[in-house]
């Protein structure tokens, strides 16, 4: 009993250690990782953690605009291969939109047309959508405003709010998901995101070439909000009198910041809202930048958005991924654990993925479920005509 006893007391004694050690050393977040993954059962981020973290709320819009539900509404069931990989992916929601009516949507695990899931990166697309509104605003001059203009430590270096939008900054942010030291890590559990972000360099020249980083779009989130503090309003709230507002969005939303004092919203992520809301950007852009009518953002930058900046890097325009699957010219929003608003333009349609897991990795920009899904609503839909 005593050597138990003398066990459990040094067991005690290292862990004391330990956690004083992880705050000395500036990696107290790792500990607050290990509690939100892994002490609630999970081994990486997952769609409902925002409860975890602190948060800014985005109202529902004053005026709410609902989606029209077609006349063929739920009346062609999911293909089997689309049912078994919603099985086995955990799917829990999926959203078909021809025409700009609601044709499908089947929801899972509990989850409804109002549940709130993270977007994860998502969310840099709709950054991306901010970057245009405070150009059309003033706010900002254009695509080529050097970062310098706002953060003087970028100054000479030669990157652009463009360079951040279309991933091509040529800064040395680590996308890394799985090194719990790592940039990734620290920006999603750590406090202080701008202390983070601004500790980045250029060490590739800006304007070359396409390089996928999480850094980039906090970096822009940041400009933007610099841009935008003449008039009184943070991110989020720009982001609700922008869009949230005027496209008649019918739930609130709230977007995960970095803390309780700062406040920086986590832009390369983590806002959580529900398919039928996700869904609006896809029709926005779809109909470059005109909302029922209503254009509330330039279409030049919106055509500019879904066009490769890049030959070589055919993926990606400005904060959108790009696609030529099926021989249809396709640009989406995603997230790690496949999230996904797909929109085909030329068929008027719109198809949302939100859920737990994403499918393998391929040789191709997107993992193999994007191409299950796309290929199993076209199904579905032949069966209609």
């Amino acid at each position: 009993m005593k050597r138990l006893k003398k066990f459990f007391k040094w067991v005690f004694i290292l862990l004391i250690v330990s956690v004083i050690g992880f705050y000395v050393t500036g990696y107290g977040y790792i500990l607050k990782g290990v509690w939100v993954v892994y002490l609630h059962g999970h081994t990486t981020a997952y769609i409902d953690d925002f409860k975890f973290f602190e948060v800014e709320e985005i109202p529902a819009s004053i005026n709410p605009q609902p989606w029209p539900i077609h006349k063929d509404y739920n009346t062609v069931e999911a293909t089997k291969a689309l049912s078994e990989m919603n099985d086995t992916l955990g799917t829990v929601s999926f959203l078909i939109i021809k025409n700009d009516s609601i044709w499908y949507e089947k929801y899972f695990d509990g989850f409804s047309k109002n549940s709130q899931t993270n977007s994860f990166s998502m969310a840099k697309s709709i950054t991306s959508a901010l970057l245009g509104k405070a150009i059309d605003d003033g706010f900002i001059k254009s695509l080529e405003q050097p970062v310098g203009d706002f953060y003087p430590q970028y100054a000479g270096t030669g990157m652009t709010v463009g360079d951040l939008s279309s991933m091509a900054s040529g800064l040395d942010w680590d996308e890394s998901y799985s090194n719990p030291f790592g940039m990734t890590a620290r920006a999603y559990y750590d406090s202080d995101l701008a202390e983070t972000i601004l500790k980045l360099k250029v060490v590739d020249t800006p304007g070359v070439r396409y390089k996928y980083l999480s850094g980039n779009t906090e970096l822009l989130a940041m400009v933007i909000q610099k841009s935008i503090q003449r008039a009184s309003i943070n991110l989020s709230g720009y982001l609700q009198d922008s869009f949230w507002q005027p496209m008649g969005f019918e739930q609130p939303a709230i977007w995960q910041i970095d803390d309780d004092e700062n406040r920086l919203v986590k832009a390369y992520c983590c806002l959580g809202s529900n398919a039928r809301d996700f869904a609006r950007f896809g029709k926005l852009y779809k109909d470059y930048g005109k909302w029922n009518g209503q254009q509330i953002l330039d279409s030049a930058f919106v055509a500019k958005s879904i066009k490769p900046r890049f030959a070589e890097s055919a993926e990606y325009g400005y904060g959108f991924w790009l696609s030529d699957f099926m021989g249809k010219k396709i640009f989406a929003m995603r997230g790690i654990l496949g999230q996904y608003v797909i929109v085909v333009p030329e068929d008027d349609l719109i198809i949302v993925r939100l859920g737990h897991q994403r499918g393998n990795k391929t040789d191709l920009p997107f993992s193999s479920d994007f191409y299950v899904y796309v290929d199993e609503v076209y199904k579905m839909l032949e069966q209609n005509q």
